[in-house]
Parts: C-alpha cells; sequence; structure tokens
C-alpha cells in the first residue's frame, strides 16, 4: 500500500472519529429527580400544613360524633338494665320500651351520619392531594425542563423512580449532568416572604369542610 493511499485511510478514519465525536458532544443528557424537588417545594409544604390542619378538624369532629354515639350506646344499656330490675313497673317499662325505640333510631342515624362523613372526607382529602399532586408535577416538569433547555441539555430524564425490577433506572450518573439543585433553586426563588397571605388549598382542589366544626 502505497504513501498516498495510507494517507487517504487515515483522513478517512480521522473523519468518522471526528463525526462521531461531534455527534456525540450533540446529545446532552442531563438528569432531574423530580420526587425531591417535589418534597422540597416550598408549596408542598404550605398544603400540607393546610391538610394536616383540615384533617385534624375532621379528625376532632369524628371523635366528638363518637363521643355522642357512645353516651346514646351508654343510656340504651341502662334502659335495659332498668328493664331487667324486678322492682321495675310494667308501666314504667312500656315508657322505657318506647323510649328505648327513639334512642334506637336515633343511634342508628348517628351511625350512619358518622360513617358517611367519614367515607366523605376520605374521598375528598384523597382528590385533593391527587389534584394538588398533579398540579405541582406539572409545573415542576416545566421548571425542569427549562433549566436543562439553559444549560444545553438535549434530553432530560427524571431519575426519581424504580425500575421494574425494584432498582434505581440510573445506577449512577456523573454530577455534571444532575440538575437537581439548580431546579430545585429555580422554584424556591419565587417563594412568597413570611410575611405574605397565607396559602390556599390549590386551584380545582375540592374544598374540605367538616360539618359541626368551627
Amino acid at each position: 500500500m502505497n504513501k498516498r493511499i495510507r494517507f487517504v485511510i487515515a483522513l478517512a478514519v480521522a473523519g468518522i472519529a471526528a463525526t462521531a465525536a461531534q455527534a456525540q458532544s450533540a446529545q446532552k443528557i442531563m438528569v432531574v429527580d423530580i420526587a425531591k424537588v417535589y418534597e422540597s417545594h416550598y408549596k408542598t409544604a404550605e398544603q400540607n400544613a393546610l391538610l394536616q390542619a383540615d384533617q385534624k378538624k375532621a379528625s376532632e369532629e369524628l371523635q366528638r360524633r363518637a363521643k355522642e354515639i357512645d353516651g346514646v350506646v351508654a343510656e340504651l344499656k341502662d334502659m335495659e338494665e332498668q328493664l331487667q330490675n324486678p322492682v321495675t313497673t310494667d308501666e314504667a317499662k312500656k315508657k322505657i320500651q318506647e323510649e328505648g325505640a327513639k334512642k334506637l333510631q336515633d343511634l342508628q342515624g348517628k351511625q350512619r351520619e358518622a360513617q358517611g362523613m367519614q367515607s366523605n372526607l376520605q374521598r375528598l382529602f384523597q382528590e385533593r392531594i391527587g389534584q394538588f399532586r398533579a398540579l405541582l408535577l406539572d409545573e415542576i416538569s416545566k421548571v425542569a425542563a427549562d433549566v436543562a433547555k439553559k444549560k444545553g441539555a438535549t434530553f432530560l430524564v427524571d431519575k426519581s423512580g424504580p425500575s421494574v425490577i425494584g432498582v434505581p433506572v440510573f445506577l449512577y450518573t456523573d454530577a455534571s449532568v444532575e440538575i437537581t439543585d439548580a431546579v430545585i433553586a429555580e422554584i424556591n426563588a419565587s417563594k412568597p416572604a413570611s410575611s405574605a397571605a397565607p396559602a390556599k388549598a390549590a386551584d380545582g382542589a375540592p374544598a374540605i369542610t367538616v360539618p359541626g366544626s368551627k
């Protein structure tokens, strides 16, 4: 093989290598931990505080209703004891039985109301959490994409979820492609001052109304 042919081949190989290197450098993949960003978002802390306050109100009201039910049950037991008492007259027993029937209906009504309230509140809390999560994740995704674009990323991948066999999707990532902290900083940069108005439930989230609570 003469020198000219070897020179041409060398140029061709160098060109292929340069093209491959150029193609590789054109693809810039970055990663973000969406779960970590979600937990670090100031709105998550605000919503958790609101949710805990409403859950506390709901729990207190359910406990109040449970005490009412226990009170009616105690009254019914007392009436049963009076009926079993041999000194109780027939006239008194008749009156006790009439009152007992009304108490039993009252008890059943209170139990149905308490069960319905508990089921309704549980559904509303789940809907509220789900809607808030969906809205915030959408917001986080947009901010993360903007940060990645500014850093020249071609692809942005969420590393927070496990694979189908339960291991992390990325077993190793270089710190240079990690933008989680940058996304958290960008999001929390818009956090209102502490003197701002109290946080409200996310737009579209169902309102939690606890009957009987103040």
